[in-house]
């Protein structure tokens, strides 16, 4: 766990009987590429930091899964639109390859918020970066064109070298032939 041991510090100070409790109520979990941590239909209840690996969350639509957010190490995720009002999931969670989780229960960290200021300290500023990202890719999508928003993307190598074109294209919002014209314009 010194993973997110080390994580924890570069947001908020913590002192060390408080990140003891918070890491007793830690487990972990290894995740095999293709498998699903949450489909569709079921309610979120745990949140999630990545040691390793990553996962991609997706929808159904027309008999097709549409990729909409890939995540990799150093993040946390749960499925908030699921797990705050605690109604069924729209997405399907799935690690892209082998994954290393750190899991935390709803319960518990509702615990962790309620006990420990520099916690939920902490969990704000984590939603808060989430939101910030979330609101920069909805921009992006207005305002740039699909090469640019490849471009972008490509600061994050992991990104480019782990996710397959077809679930890239679909985060990009593009057909997988306009990212393979982009790709190759490009080199």
């Amino acid at each position: 766990m010194e993973e997110l041991i080390q994580f924890i510090k570069g947001i908020v100070w913590i002192d060390d009987l408080d990140l003891q409790l918070v890491l007793s109520r830690c487990s972990e979990r290894q995740i095999p590429k293709g498998k699903r941590i949450l489909r569709k239909g079921q309610i979120a209840n745990q949140y999630f930091f990545i040691v390793s690996g990553g996962v991609r969350f997706f929808y159904e639509a027309h008999d097709q899964e549409v990729t909409s957010w890939v995540m990799f190490k150093n993040e946390f995720f749960t499925e908030i639109s699921s797990l705050h009002p605690q109604v069924p999931s729209r997405f399907n969670i799935e690690a892209v390859e082998e994954t290393k989780l750190i899991v935390i229960d709803k319960k518990d960290m509702d615990f962790l918020y309620s006990q420990i200021a520099a916690w939920e300290s902490f969990g704000r500023k984590i939603w808060e970066g989430m939101a910030v990202r979330m609101i920069d890719q909805i921009l992006n999508f207005q305002t740039l064109s699909a090469q640019e928003r490849y471009q972008s993307f490509m600061t994050n190598p992991e990104l480019i070298q782990k996710v397959p074109v077809k679930q890239l294209a679909a985060v990009l919002g593009i057909t997988p032939n306009a990212l393979s014209r982009i790709r190759k314009k490009i080199r």
